[in-house]
């Protein structure tokens, strides 16, 4: 799979809507950092908000309009979007526990896992979690390099503050987005 074209074709999704990504970051990040006080509250509201920026990312990738409101749409599908975040966090955990690399690869199987959701509003919090899996077996190292080709952007965006995170983090999740179009056809004859 061609990275740099999925980059490509992210910047040119993204042209006219930086902005509003940007400001839908800034408030994802103001909520989840005064959220930090209350124990327990971040991991309550982290499944409706990875849930809404995969509804977010899916909507820039279909060529829709993106509003602000949307953020929030997560919080529609409660339930679902708070057990796929804790039964990822656990397996990631776990597999953690034999070592780093085993950590890393259960976080890659199961990186669809939201978009899946925001796709298929039938399926439960496990069958996306499933289904992802599938759809990333041979996939996961192409998903790691994309990631890792915005090492550079990530550094620079250290030295404006943290400012630049604003715009690359909608990079990297559309990009993601991209990505997941792309393979979405290579799991639709399987069913789970």
């Amino acid at each position: 799979m061609d990275l740099t074209a999925i980059r490509t074709e992210a910047r040119a999704l993204l042209a006219g809507r930086w902005n509003i990504y940007a400001l839908i970051w800034l408030i994802y990040i103001l909520i989840e950092s005064a959220t930090t006080s209350i124990p327990g509250s971040s991991l309550i509201i982290t499944g409706p908000f990875a849930l809404g920026l995969a509804l977010i990312s899916l909507r820039v990738v279909r060529r829709q309009d993106i509003t602000v409101e949307m953020l929030f749409e997560g919080f529609r599908d409660f339930f679902r979007s708070l057990v796929a975040s804790l039964l990822m966090i656990v397996y990631v955990v776990l597999w953690s526990l034999l070592l780093i690399i085993p950590g890393i690869i259960a976080a890659l199987s199961y990186s669809m896992t939201f978009y899946i959701l925001a796709d298929n509003p039938d399926l439960t919090a496990s069958e996306a979690i499933a289904k992802s899996k599938i759809m990333m077996f041979g996939h996961k190292a192409e998903l790691f390099w994309l990631y890792l080709s915005f090492i550079g952007w990530a550094i620079l965006c250290l030295f404006t503050a943290g400012i630049g995170f604003l715009w690359l983090l909608p990079y990297i999740h559309t990009s993601t987005a991209v990505f997941y179009h792309k393979i979405k056809g290579n799991e639709e004859v399987i069913d789970i």
